[in-house]
């Protein structure tokens, strides 16, 4: 017997089951990024302890969430442990993390430590807090890894952070840097990790609609709209929305570097350079003009293009 729907009825139960689709797409995305990002970088190898750190956004709630998915997965053992740092902010809902984490199954800690107090006092009103805020914060944090026994601290930084730390740090820093998926710590002894380096933020953003995380917005920093990193995202969002995957081009960029076509004399050695009658497809075409592919964007919002 087939069945009868309602006029109303069938568009219902056609968009319900095109938004399943599309989860499950999401879903699998999202573990084959992140599997490739940990395949690529060694991020993630036998007997590791690895410190989760959770700040209550949808970036580590949804890095927490994709990581206890692989490791079912994973060929190798290695554990998790999930971290909180409750900086004692006005208005913080402390229950909110812990009440969530406990029904992950993950073993997780809590620690308490007023920083905000120490920011609020050391930084004038209307300047940036995060500088300050991060260095506290990073401090507890490695003595809370030490504490924990883990030798690995895994970040919720996505793809399109690792794309504004490279562009502050080329307008404002000087400096060709980014923000690398895995790196030994500051102190040297932890290995840092950013499972979710090929990700993209919106993707995040579907994948915590559709989990319902309790997010915690955070009320030290976030609220600080003249952030310079706040400027670059929407800079980075505007192009992506003009000329749609250049987001992913110039993330793909950041892994094809050609030092002898930059000016770092640390990094390639200009001043010996000698002619070795070998052809190298890396060396300069002299007259040529460099070829880009066509669909390349003819022109970034806000920069003036002036013919030479």
């Amino acid at each position: 017997m087939s069945a009868v729907w309602t006029e109303n009825e069938a568009p219902t139960l056609g968009k319900e089951a095109k938004i399943e689709r599309e989860t499950h797409k999401l879903e699998k995305r999202l573990c084959r990024q992140v599997g490739q990002a940990i395949v690529d970088y060694n991020m993630i190898e036998e007997g590791d302890r690895i410190m989760v750190c959770m700040s209550g956004g949808k970036d580590s709630y949804g890095m927490l969430d994709i990581l206890i998915k692989m490791k079912q997965r994973a060929p190798i053992n290695f554990e998790l442990v999930a971290v909180n740092l409750d900086q004692k902010q006005p208005g913080f809902p402390e229950h909110i993390l812990p009440e969530y984490l406990a029904t992950t199954g993950v073993p997780f800690h809590i620690e308490t430590q007023d920083t905000y107090s120490i920011v609020k006092r050391n930084i004038p009103e209307g300047k940036t807090m995060c500088s300050l805020c991060s260095r506290l914060r990073r401090g507890i944090l490695y003595k809370v890894a030490r504490e924990l026994k883990c030798n690995k601290l895994a970040l919720g930084h996505h793809r399109d952070d690792m794309l504004q730390t490279f562009f502050l740090n080329m307008f404002f820093g000087g400096k060709l840097k980014g923000m690398p998926p895995k790196l030994t710590s500051d102190n040297g002894e932890f290995i840092v990790i950013r499972p979710m380096a090929y990700v993209a933020e919106k993707d995040l953003i579907r994948w915590a609609e559709h989990r319902q995380f309790p997010i915690i917005p955070c009320s030290l920093c976030g609220s600080q709209e003249n952030l310079q990193r706040v400027q670059a995202g929407k800079m980075l969002r505007e192009w992506e929305k003009q000329y749609p995957g250049r987001a992913e081009t110039m993330f793909t960029a950041l892994q094809n570097v050609v030092p002898s076509h930059l000016m770092d004399s640390k990094l390639h050695d200009f001043k010996n350079l000698k002619t070795t009658g070998i052809p190298d497809e890396n060396g300069d075409k002299a007259f040529d003009e460099e070829e880009f592919p066509t669909t390349a964007m003819p022109g970034l919002p806000g920069l003036q293009v002036i013919p030479v």
